[in-house]
């Protein structure tokens, strides 16, 4: 508007103009993270993550399981053969009365079934593909294993486990209308949608990194988030807190690693201390210990206060509910955005 001299442009030049420039416009935060860390608003002293599941632009209805895809893939493929059968033999009729046409029109119902059976097949075909290369990389994990095992002179224990599956199982689905979002569970029910991430920085709620996973899990997000900051800002974090979804062994060794002081809980409780089942692993006992020695006075009590307000301005303030657009890396780009305009805002209300 102000380019304009005040005349506001109508929403599809705006829409146009977002989609033309996602990239550009994702690389903002950057820039706006540097402002916002000038005018005092950034520490790094401690960064809390979290992730929230955002709805897709796509209906979970819209979805397919695999066990169903098999069956209507069949029945799909049988009802084009006949009606194809039916439209050669009334084609043939029908030049026989009237004479020779080109015979190669298609009535929309056969078009319609046709893609509904192309798209069925290519989600399936890629459903098979994800459990092929999950079962190449378990077979590579049990070897890798298996290595350390003999180079460590451990004995074998136990019998040697099955093959993984190479088949999906018939409970996983494939949305049709944007295919790389996922059933995610919520407080709330089932959603078809993303899981978006962000560390914040307790100074101000400043989003200091993002990311975004079709997953449910959190634990491979816990380690590109600090690195990310650390890229954005040149620095790390002093210290770092994360529910019980990012712990993991490996995420605590990449702690201690860039050495950063964690406070990760081990187990889903009110209180990250009164965890009740089995803690295995010596970093995660560890790191129970650490809170349970701490209490109440735990610095892990900055994560609920830090993070969890942030997703709340963002749904509830500014209404962001549902993502715009389709396909991981457009949403990631949007996420990137909106990430960006939280943190303009905050830098606007403080100078």
């Amino acid at each position: 508007m102000m380019l304009v001299a005040g005349d506001p442009p109508d929403f599809r030049t705006i829409s146009e103009f977002r989609k033309r420039h996602l990239t550009a416009l994702a690389g903002l935060f950057v820039q706006v993270l540097k402002l916002a860390e000038k005018a005092g608003l950034v520490k790094l002293g401690h960064v809390a993550l979290d992730g929230t599941k955002i709805k897709a632009n796509a209906s979970k209805h819209k979805a397919m399981s695999y066990e169903r895809m098999k069956k209507r893939e069949v029945e799909l493929a049988a009802e084009v053969d006949r009606w194809l059968k039916a439209a050669e033999a009334a084609d043939a009729e029908e030049d026989k009365l009237y004479g020779s046409r080109r015979g190669d029109e298609m009535p929309d119902w056969v078009a319609d079934k046709q893609k509904r059976l192309a798209k069925i097949r290519a989600a399936k075909a890629e459903l098979e593909a994800e459990a092929k290369a999950a079962a190449a990389e378990e077979m590579r994990r049990r070897a890798a294993a298996e290595e350390r095992r003999i180079a460590e002179g451990r004995k074998k224990n136990g019998k040697t486990p099955a093959p993984p599956k190479q088949e999906p199982d018939g409970k996983a689905q494939r949305n049709f209308t944007d295919p790389e979002s996922r059933i995610l569970k919520t407080k709330d029910g089932y959603i078809q949608g993303y899981n978006a991430q962000a560390a914040v920085d307790a100074e101000a709620q400043i989003i200091v990194a993002h990311g975004l996973t079709p997953s449910m899990s959190d634990q491979d997000q816990f380690v590109p988030l600090l690195d990310t900051t650390e890229d954005n800002l040149d620095r790390k974090p002093r210290e770092a807190s994360a529910d019980a979804g990012y712990c993991s062994e490996a995420n605590l060794a990449a702690l201690a690693a860039r050495d950063i002081r964690g406070y990760i809980a081990t187990g889903r409780a009110k209180h990250p201390s009164d965890v009740k089942r089995k803690i295995t692993g010596p970093l995660t006992k560890a790191m129970r210990d650490k809170l349970k020695r701490a209490g109440w006075r735990s610095r892990y009590r900055l994560r609920k206060q830090v993070v969890e307000p942030v997703f709340g301005q963002i749904k509830q303030a500014r209404g962001f509910r549902q993502f715009l657009l389709r396909g991981i890396e457009k949403v990631t780009a949007e996420w990137a955005l909106i990430c960006t305009a939280h943190n303009l805002t905050k830098l606007a209300t403080a100078v």
